[in-house]
C-alpha cells in the first residue's frame, strides 16, 4: 500500500472566487436560504473494512501522514465553526475508531460551545474497537453513534466487508445497546442481489438492540467508480418490502435530517429510510463537510473542494486572530459556493473522483 499527500485528480481551490468574506458575522447561510448546523468531520481514509461498495481490497492510495489535519489543526475548526453556529460535529471517515487519538477528539470538542449552547459530538463508525473505547468516549462527551452493518449472516459480512469481523461488530453493537446513548442508529446500505432479502431480518436485528435501522439507498461514491443504478435498491422498494411486515406510517417533522422515518405497526419502534438518489433532500441541507487533508466540501457529491491547509499551515507562529479569520473567510465562501441540490439525476452527473472513505461519511 502507498501513500500520497492528496488524493489523485481531485481539484484543489486554494481561494475561490467568491465575495470576499472579511468581516463577515452570523449564520452559515448559503445562497438559497439554508442554514449550515452540522459539519462531518473526517478523521482518516482509512478503514479497518474492504466494504465491496466503498473500496477495492488491495492498491488502496492513502493520505500521507502528513496531509492529516492533527488535533490542534481540528480543534481549531471546530471552533470557528461553533462560533458560526454549527451545533454538531459528526466524527467520521475512514474508519475513526482508527485514529489513536479519538478519545482525545472527542474531549476537545464536546467542551465548545455555539452561540445556541453547548455542541453534540456523534459519530459513525463500523463498531469494530466500539466496545474497547466507548467507557471513554462516553466519558470525553460523546453523544450519539451511528454503527453500519449491511448484514447479520457470518459468511455474506465476510464476502461483502471481505473481513471476518461480524463477532466485533456486534460485540461493539451490543456495547452501545448497553449505553445510556440515544438515539441508536444503525445504517444498513441495501444492495440487489447482495442484502435485498436480508431488510426485514436487519429491522429485527435493530429492534432486539432498541436502536433505529436506516435504509440507505447505493450511491455513486465508490473509488472503482462501478456504481450501476440498476443494482441500487430504491426507497420504494425498500418500504414495499418492510409493508409485507410492518404497517408503516410516515413521521411527520423531518427537517433537516437525511432519514425519513415511519412507525412500525404504530410504534414505539421505527425504521428509515435516507434516499439521496431516488428522493433527494437537499432542499434542508445544513450539512458541510471537512476531509481528513483539511478539504472543506459543501456537498458530499461535490467536485469541488476548499483547502484549509495554506490557512492553518502558512506559519506555524501565525496570529491565531489571523488564522481563524480565515477558517471563517473559508466556511463563508465554501457555504456561498453551494449548488441547490447534487443533480445525481441529471444527464451531465459527474461522480466525484474520491471514494467516500476518503470524503467522510
Amino acid at each position: 500500500m502507498t501513500s500520497v499527500p492528496v488524493t489523485i485528480g481531485m481539484p484543489r481551490i486554494g481561494a475561490p472566487q467568491s465575495p470576499d468574506f472579511s468581516g463577515e458575522s452570523g449564520p452559515l447561510r448559503d445562497t438559497h436560504g439554508r442554514i449550515h448546523r452540522d459539519l462531518r468531520v473526517s478523521l482518516t481514509d482509512r478503514c479497518s473494512l474492504r466494504c465491496t461498495y466503498c473500496m477495492p481490497e488491495q492498491g488502496n492510495e492513502w493520505l500521507a501522514r502528513q496531509s492529516i489535519l492533527d488535533l490542534d489543526e481540528i480543534e481549531r475548526v471546530a471552533r470557528v465553526a461553533a462560533a458560526a453556529g454549527v451545533t454538531t460535529f459528526r466524527l467520521t471517515g475512514g474508519e475513526p475508531l482508527l485514529r489513536k487519538d479519538i478519545v482525545e477528539v472527542v474531549r476537545r470538542l464536546a467542551v465548545i460551545k455555539s452561540p445556541a449552547g453547548p455542541v453534540q459530538i456523534a459519530m459513525t463508525t463500523n463498531g469494530i474497537r466500539l466496545g474497547e473505547y466507548l467507557p471513554d468516549l462516553i466519558a470525553a462527551g460523546l453523544s450519539r453513534v451511528n454503527i453500519s452493518i449491511d448484514t447479520i449472516r457470518r459468511e455474506r459480512f465476510h464476502e461483502l466487508t471481505r473481513r471476518d469481523r461480524l463477532d466485533d461488530v456486534l460485540e461493539g453493537i451490543a456495547a452501545a445497546a448497553a449505553s445510556d446513548l440515544r438515539p441508536l442508529k444503525l445504517n444498513a446500505v441495501a444492495m440487489r442481489g447482495v442484502n435485498d432479502d436480508e431488510l426485514v431480518d436487519l429491522v429485527e436485528f435493530a429492534i432486539s438492540q432498541n436502536a433505529q435501522l436506516r435504509f440507505i439507498e447505493q450511491m455513486p461514491l465508490d473509488a472503482g467508480h462501478t456504481w450501476d443504478r440498476t443494482q441500487m435498491v430504491t426507497r420504494d422498494e425498500i418500504l414495499a418490502a418492510l409493508s409485507e411486515r410492518w404497517q408503516l406510517a410516515a413521521v411527520p417533522g423531518r427537517g433537516g435530517a437525511p432519514a425519513e422515518r415511519w412507525t412500525l405497526d404504530g410504534g414505539p419502534h421505527t425504521v428509515g429510510v435516507i434516499a439521496s438518489v431516488t428522493a433527494p433532500f437537499c432542499g434542508d441541507c445544513d450539512r458541510l463537510r471537512l476531509t481528513a487533508d483539511g478539504q472543506l466540501r459543501n456537498c458530499l457529491f461535490s467536485t469541488t473542494e476548499y483547502d484549509l491547509m495554506p490557512v492553518l499551515r502558512a506559519s506555524s507562529t501565525g496570529d491565531v486572530k489571523d488564522i481563524d479569520a480565515g477558517i471563517d473567510r473559508m466556511l463563508r465562501s465554501c457555504v456561498h459556493g453551494k449548488l441547490p441540490g447534487h443533480a445525481i439525476n441529471d444527464p451531465g452527473f459527474l461522480q466525484p473522483a474520491r471514494g467516500m472513505n476518503a470524503i467522510g461519511g
